[in-house]
């Protein structure tokens, strides 16, 4: 029943990035209400979907929470787009931007649901039989959900910012609804949210393989490259801070962060064997 849920889910947020694009392109204001509603109805089905998928899994005497395979982590990184992007930023998911954030939580989606990854709900490997699995995955992709939408606002940045005259970048701006100072603030922001919770997404990481392994810290795979995108983010929020860096270079650097988020998701699981080669 879950999977069936997760199909209708599909289908409103394709429909939602829909909306949001032909709102932006032609200048149809009125169309990112209907867009922003089923984006936000797929959203609460999708939160049903996960609801009923860990009601599932004590039906079948194994209760643990949807969080524990790579297809499930991939359900769960697809709510936590829109969760934090709605959560956070309700005023500016409009247009461009809530076209990019609904078909990101659509393509990730489509990618759990069509890319040949096990669904069934199989029991705990003993070393996930932890009260931190939730707690530690869930702050995890809340923080990559957040660098996801700072990296959506850079790629708008750039589109907004790209030379022109001063007509043009005024035509760019009123057909975004947006200024290239608005965007800047919401990488700030974005990256802000993120990193607070991928620190904390290392640090219960952490607590967990002291009391799974023995040891906080072991030079994993996941565990290296978590600690390097943490570290591009943490150079970000220092330029910002220190040295007073915004607009293309702040922007550049989001770029650059999100590709190290994508490496320790994605690339670290299928390149770089190690601990949490089972892990999201």
């Amino acid at each position: 029943m879950s999977a069936k849920l997760l199909g209708w889910v599909l289908l409103l947020y394709f429909s939602g990035s829909l909306l949001y694009l032909v709102a932006a392109v032609f200048q149809q204001r009125p169309l990112n209400l209907p867009a922003r509603w089923a984006v936000l109805g797929g959203w609460g089905l999708h939160t049903l979907s996960l609801i009923w998928r860990w009601v599932e899994s004590h039906q079948l005497n194994i209760g643990h929470a949807p969080l524990a395979n790579f297809y499930e982590s991939l359900v769960f990184f697809s709510w936590a787009v829109i969760c934090v992007a709605y959560l956070s930023f309700w005023r500016q998911m409009r247009d461009y931007l809530g076209s990019f954030v609904a078909i990101l939580a659509c393509l990730i989606l489509a990618y759990a649901s069509f890319g040949g990854h096990a669904s069934d709900i199989m029991p705990l490997m003993p070393a996930l039989k932890s009260n931190w699995l939730i707690i530690h995955v869930i702050t995890c992709f809340l923080a990559y959900a957040a660098f996801a939408l700072g990296f959506g606002a850079a790629l708008l940045y750039f589109f907004v910012s790209r030379p022109a005259t001063v007509k043009k970048q005024r035509e760019r701006q009123a057909q975004l609804l947006v200024t290239a100072q608005d965007l800047d603030d919401l990488i700030y922001r974005a990256i802000m949210i993120g990193f607070f919770l991928l620190t904390l997404g290392i640090l219960t990481g952490a607590v967990w393989a002291e009391s799974a392994w023995g040891r906080y810290w072991s030079w994993d795979p996941k565990e290296t490259w978590s600690l390097i995108t943490w570290l591009v983010y943490a150079g970000l929020l220092h330029a910002r801070f220190a040295r007073g860096w915004q607009g293309k270079r702040i922007a550049l650097l989001a770029v650059v962060g999100f590709a190290a988020v994508l490496f320790t998701y994605f690339g670290v699981s299928f390149l770089l064997p190690g601990l949490h080669a089972y892990l999201t």
